[in-house]
């Protein structure tokens, strides 16, 4: 049960590379992906979960090398989380930033395209918001968990 058949630094090594990769990996498929999470995106990182649970272990399926992997995750989660909480740099480089899809009316379909944002995605947003067109939003961002947050323009009272 305690018997470890690599050395935990090993450990400590594999679940670092490990973590590190994951967080590229899903950085670069994008914004979207980590605040949406459709039915295969869930399965995806499930299935992710197992496939690189092995290159963590090495093989080693004790309870002292899994408390060593999991204290290592959770170690370099909160040190992740520390530094981006420190640095704006760090933080853009593993958060991003958040992208302005609309201003004043205007899409910005490049935006868009970048952030693999569909159209009905967009327009499921605005119908949230209260906004029948793109004419009716101030300013529509996708935040970095992948939520789009939409302001309505002011409407101007008419005057008689």
């Amino acid at each position: 049960m305690l018997n470890m058949s690599i050395p935990w630094w090993e450990l400590v090594a594999r679940s670092g590379l490990v973590y590190v990769f994951l967080i590229v990996i899903i950085r670069i498929s994008g914004k979207r992906q980590i605040g949406q999470l459709a039915p295969f995106d869930l399965v995806l990182l499930l299935v992710l979960s197992n496939a690189v649970q092995n290159s963590m272990n090495g093989g080693d399926n004790s309870l002292a090398g899994g408390l060593i992997s999991a204290t290592t995750l959770i170690a370099l989660n909160y040190l992740v989380g520390f530094a981006t909480f420190k640095s704006k740099r760090i933080e853009a480089i593993v958060e991003g930033r958040p992208q302005l899809i609309i201003h004043n009316g205007k899409l910005y379909k490049d935006v868009m395209a970048r952030m693999h944002l569909t159209d009905h995605e967009l327009q499921s947003a605005l119908r949230q918001a209260g906004c029948t067109c793109v004419d009716d939003v101030h300013s529509a961002v996708l935040e970095n968990n992948g939520v789009l947050s939409v302001t309505r323009r002011k409407v101007l009272a008419d005057a008689d």
